[in-house]
């Protein structure tokens, strides 16, 4: 029997303080924090932020192990430096910039593209599934395209921001798009071209390097795998690992599709962005635009189930069809990150109850 393709996720997590809930820049604390508590943490662009990374695994359960203990580790360090750790796609509230990192390379990056890099504590999930080869992650990367906008909204956590509701369930995707190489990638017809358009992108200044390639989903510039990094932070653990196993079965759908010789629709950018901006704007209560129908407007929820239906061969073989049927009536229930965000906001307008709210969030088992 072939094996199941690993999976890997990175979370980005936001540091505030705790009584007035801004970011605050204590992620070198944190880190050395989690450091002796057995978590490297990362530091990412904007000191208010640090990121977990889990180990190489082969399960759902397995995940939902690591990425509970490494929460609860991240969010000791940081209580224990005095701040408070979130799982949200943006600052509820926040100061008019944020320190960068002091690192040679992110003060690169800081001068390089100025607000851009200063206005951040944007944080993301990036889900890595192993590819047998670059040429299978663009074949990927074309297979996802028309699916992003859907991940995108069933993870949406950025609906409020600086003290106001932003009229948009994922925000952290509007701001996140003014970097030139970010959003729903092109249709690419090999990894050579492909590289040609990385190549071009950093001798124009747009990238320092591959690293800068903030795509939705990319071959991965560090591992043999592909990597999809459309979503918001989720804000529980739970959602985190849904949408990982939703990311590997369509992973593991395209990877049959490519060795069965079957071609992929090349959807042209402007329907793949306004459906992108569609899901941001209206989330998972919303609806979302059927790219691979007749492009009209139907529920988000529809779509998500259509989703699941074409990867559910792969979900049945990785034993996770029920758990993920389950958890996705859990977050239709009880609300994905940005509903819960706007219930708490429309209590009494006080960003004290959308911090809490998602403080819970990220501890949650």
């Amino acid at each position: 029997m072939v094996s199941l393709p690993t999976v890997g996720v990175e979370e980005e997590f936001l540091l505030v303080d705790p009584e007035r809930g801004e970011p605050i820049a204590r992620n070198k604390q944190v880190a050395a924090y989690a450091a002796e508590h057995g978590v490297d943490l990362q530091l990412e662009l904007t000191s208010c932020q640090v990121e977990t990374t889990t180990d190489v695994m082969d399960s759902s359960s397995a995940l939902c192990s690591e990425l509970i203990r490494l929460r609860r580790v991240a969010g000791e360090a940081a209580a224990a430096s005095g701040a408070q750790l979130l799982a949200v796609g943006l600052p509820p509230t926040v100061p008019h910039r944020f320190p960068v990192t002091p690192t040679a390379r992110y003060r690169r990056i800081a001068h390089r593209f100025g607000m851009i890099a200063h206005e951040q504590g944007i944080c993301g999930c990036h889900v890595h599934v192993a590819v047998p080869s670059r040429s299978h992650a663009i074949y990927v990367s074309n297979w996802m395209r028309p699916w992003l906008h859907v991940l995108l909204g069933l993870t949406a956590n950025s609906a409020i921001y600086r003290n106001t509701d932003s009229g948009y369930a994922s925000f952290r995707s509007v701001l996140w798009s003014r970097w030139p190489s970010s959003g729903p990638p092109p249709h690419f017809d090999s990894a050579a071209q492909y590289d040609a358009a990385v190549g071009m992108m950093e001798r124009a200044g747009a990238a320092l390097d591959d690293g800068m390639i903030y795509w939705d989903v990319r071959p991965s510039a560090n591992f043999p795998t592909v990597e999809v990094r459309v979503s918001d932070v989720p804000a529980t653990v739970a959602e985190t690992v849904l949408v990982a196993t939703l990311i590997r079965a369509g992973v593991m759908t395209a990877l049959h599709g490519h060795d069965d010789g079957q071609s992929v629709p090349c959807l042209a950018d402007y329907q793949i962005r306004a459906a992108h901006w569609k899901a941001a704007h209206d989330g998972l209560e919303g609806d979302g635009i059927d790219l691979l129908g007749d492009q009209s407007t139907v529920p988000l929820r529809e779509l998500l189930d259509r989703f699941v239906e074409s990867v559910r061969p792969a979900l049945l073989r990785l034993g996770d069809y029920e758990m993920v049927r389950d958890e996705i009536a859990c977050v239709a229930a009880e609300g994905n990150g940005a509903m819960r965000q706007r219930l708490a906001w429309r209590r009494r307008r006080e960003i004290a109850d959308v911090i809490g709210e998602l403080a819970a969030c990220v501890a949650k088992d």
